[in-house]
């Protein structure tokens, strides 16, 4: 079996054309000046041409991997994808649109040394720096969220549940992302409750951040389905059918370099 890395990041994307091959570049670029060994999963859903472009940019290198439809299945379904397959010892994401550089990592990976499980980026502490606000009326937004929230699920002692730079030691991304369910943005969420509950020790991180100003959020529709995925989460006792069981199998064989994976995404 081929070397385990010390790092597998996933770069969960929807129609990211525009910024996938930057953000895989500056990832790869970065990875290979630290001396780290890593593997990277493209999990690109839509029908913008990001997974062929993406395929292009990384040829035959087998570090990366490609998977995805041209279906939307959501960023947790594509975040769950990549962790199902990941063989790092530290496992996490970050956003294609590249909101936090990869460098941030370096603020990130000391306290897994300290004993943590998860280290999850935050735009909320005293030491985040903020490049580019958000638009007024999404940072009011953001705050009605997260009183909403935590009213509903119990995730208070988190100030950021939603910036999209987390990481896991192996063992507990198998553990969470096993009991994970929500296919869509509120997958953060879901996996801090999950964690708590399961007594996973958790450090959030102030870090580098700047709003892009590109939402796909539906403001009426995409705000319904997550204050639904909201309630879900809160009455949830997390249970584990036997059907969200993914990481229960032997560790994968080494895959074909550079493959894309065409997926179904069942709604």
């Amino acid at each position: 079996m081929a070397d385990v890395p010390d790092l597998s990041v996933i770069i969960p994307a929807y129609n990211e054309a525009a910024t996938i091959a930057r953000t895989l570049t500056l990832v790869r670029d970065y990875l290979e000046g630290r001396g780290r060994s890593f593997e990277v999963i493209v999990a690109a859903d839509g029908n913008d041409g990001t997974r062929e472009m993406a395929r292009e940019l990384i040829g035959d290198d087998g570090r990366f991997t490609v998977i995805g439809s041209a279906q939307r299945g959501g960023k947790g379904r594509g975040v769950r994808g990549g962790l199902g397959m990941a063989r790092g010892r530290i496992v996490g994401f970050v956003d294609a649109d590249y909101k936090t550089p990869i460098e941030e990592i370096e603020k990130i990976l000391p306290w897994f040394d300290q004993g943590f499980d998860l280290v999850i980026g935050s735009r909320g502490m005293g030491d985040s720096q903020i490049v580019r606000a958000q638009k007024l009326y999404r940072r009011i937004g953001s705050r009605v969220f997260a009183f909403g929230m935590r009213t509903v699920t119990g995730v208070r002692n988190i100030t950021d549940t939603q910036c999209g730079f987390k990481f896991f030691t192996r063992r507990a991304a198998r553990d969470v992302f096993s009991r994970q369910r929500i296919d869509g943005y509120m997958f953060d969420v879901e996996i801090l409750r999950l964690a708590q509950v399961l007594g996973y020790r958790i450090k959030e991180v102030g870090i580098r951040w700047q709003d892009d100003g590109d939402s796909r959020l539906d403001l009426i529709a995409g705000n319904w389905r997550n204050a639904k995925d909201i309630m879900k989460i809160g009455l949830s006792r997390f249970k584990v059918p036997q059907a969200c069981r993914i990481f229960d199998e032997a560790p994968a064989v080494p895959r074909k370099p550079a493959a894309i994976r065409e997926t179904t995404a069942v709604s």
